[in-house]
């Protein structure tokens, strides 16, 4: 059960960082340098360092407010492309050596991960942008904030939960991207109209 909730863990904090990558990175690192509930041998320790958890710190704050900014969000959209898919690496080989899983498996798990959530909430963000004039977007980009923190947390005390709330994010930016895109190509012949 131990290389299950492994990659339950792995699954949740890649998801999580999908949604925002410097929340779960912080949560890890803080709970490795703080608590007992996370043991990560090197190299992965260093997330613990007060050198990195400060750096973290610092970008995720810029990520946090910018992405609470119309087209400033679009931008870390963007950057987030790259940025998410190689968080989900990092955190799914942490939780590879941590839980002593397949470290292949567990990296491919959370780039697969952070990049489908991101990719989800990437194309969400613009159809916000244009039904809501922006101002939806920073209440979007709170929920988004807030469930990555869950997420986070729960990856880490309760990987089966995590796994589960990790498919339910997943599963509903699928169908939010499904009905958005509908509302924008209704709203794109419109225009056209």
């Amino acid at each position: 059960m131990d290389a299950i909730a492994g990659y339950f863990t792995a699954l949740g904090l890649s998801t999580a960082a999908g949604l925002n990558a410097y929340i779960p990175l912080l949560t890890v690192g803080l709970l490795h340098r703080y608590t007992n509930l996370i043991d990560l041998p090197a190299p992965w320790n260093a997330l613990g360092d007060p050198l990195v958890l400060g750096g973290v710190a610092v970008v995720g704050l810029v990520d946090f407010v910018g992405d609470k900014v119309p087209v400033v969000d679009h931008v870390l959209h963007a950057i987030g492309m790259v940025v998410a898919p190689v968080v989900g690496a990092i955190l799914g080989l942490a939780s590879a050596t941590a839980f002593d899983l397949e470290p292949g498996l567990a990296a491919a798990l959370g780039v697969a991960a952070a990049l489908a959530t991101q990719a989800g909430r990437t194309a969400a963000r613009p159809v916000s942008t244009v039904t809501t004039g922006g101002g939806g977007n920073p209440l979007l980009s709170a929920g988004e904030d807030g469930v990555s923190g869950l997420l986070s947390v729960t990856s880490v005390l309760w990987p089966v939960v995590a796994a589960a709330l990790a498919l339910v994010v997943l599963v509903a930016l699928a169908l939010l991207w499904r009905r958005l895109r509908g509302l924008w190509l209704r709203l794109q012949s419109a225009g056209q109209a």
